[in-house]
């Protein structure tokens, strides 16, 4: 087939990492570089708690100032009362990229979510809504009940999910049992990602740990100087639902039990430092195993920009 009036497919800039690893400035700095050679750029959140405009200083999100070097999308653009699914910020994100591109403008993903990029590159299983009563009775289900329970029903699932993966074992078993069909199964039907449509330049953030972690504890003290106390007792007087992504953003948590007098500041301190490293140890394992080899990796927090984004740079 001929491929001569095959349309040129836009660019997309990418930056993937742990929280932490330095993707917001990254995002600046390339944002400036594709400035100064005579490009428009917009950048546009892919983190599912920066997502929510109730906690800014929490999630990290990009400061006001930042804000202001270009234009960024996506950051706040849901209340904490409504969740935000990662089919809903997909919608979200191809809209902002079709803009872009419409404008000739550079759209720059930048953030920790994986499951969001995979969303939005490969698409959306078009898995049926699940049964209320299937969903009560697997969310009643101890985590020991519902994984000896998929190990039965969908024993792949089973072993692809750790033990203690509530979230996803419950997910896994709500819709087998509602769908008569395994999640995978639905999965191997994914429609409307870009992924094939797009120029993508992506690179992953994966620096020293001992550096790493470092950061993160150091970020969360900030944090608390910064204004995420005043964030946290907003949000418990808006008494929310619990389960709701924002209410279990971390530091919520830890910072509420501080402000009940249940721990001392010192030890709301350790453990919202200890579950920042545990996050970004989880998405450092992510990063690392699971997107596609053709995605750069810069195992260092010494970044060359050029190394990573320079096809871009010369697009």
């Amino acid at each position: 087939m001929s491929t001569t009036n095959s349309p040129v497919k836009q660019p997309v800039a990418l930056i993937a990492g742990p929280t932490a690893s330095g993707k917001s400035g990254l995002a600046l700095d390339l944002a400036d570089a594709l400035c100064a050679a005579g490009r428009k750029v917009v950048i546009i959140n892919a983190d599912s708690v920066q997502v929510y405009r109730d906690i800014p200083v929490l999630s990290a999100a990009p400061s006001a100032a930042e804000m202001e070097q270009h234009p960024h999308r996506l950051y706040g653009a849901w209340d904490g009362a409504t969740a935000c699914s990662a089919a809903d910020w997909s919608q979200k994100a191809r809209d902002q990229i079709v803009a872009a591109h419409s404008q000739g403008t550079i759209p720059i993903l930048c953030g920790g979510t994986g499951l969001y990029m995979r969303t939005l590159l490969e698409g959306i299983a078009p898995v049926p809504e699940i049964d209320p009563e299937v969903r009560a009775a697997v969310r009643g289900l101890s985590q020991d009940e519902a994984r000896a329970a998929l190990e039965l029903e969908d024993p792949n699932a089973a072993s692809r999910l750790a033990p203690a993966d509530v979230a996803r074992t419950a997910r896994a078993l709500e819709v087998f049992r509602s769908s008569g069909k395994t999640l995978a199964e639905w999965q191997q039907h994914k429609s409307g990602g870009i992924g094939g449509h797009v120029s993508l330049h992506a690179a992953v953030l994966l620096p020293e740990r001992e550096w790493l972690f470092d950061r993160c504890n150091r970020r969360f003290e900030t944090m608390l100087v910064d204004g995420a106390i005043a964030e946290v007792e907003l949000l418990r007087s808006r008494e929310l639902d619990p389960a709701l992504p924002v209410m279990r953003a971390i530091g919520v948590r830890e910072i509420g039990a501080w402000l009940e007098g249940e721990v001392s500041r010192d030890e709301m301190i350790q453990s919202g430092q200890l579950a920042t490293r545990q996050y970004a140890k989880r998405q450092y394992t992510w990063f690392r195993n699971q997107p596609p080899a053709s995605w750069h990796r810069a195992e260092s927090q010494n970044v060359d920009l050029r190394s990573l984004f320079g096809t871009l740079l010369r697009f």
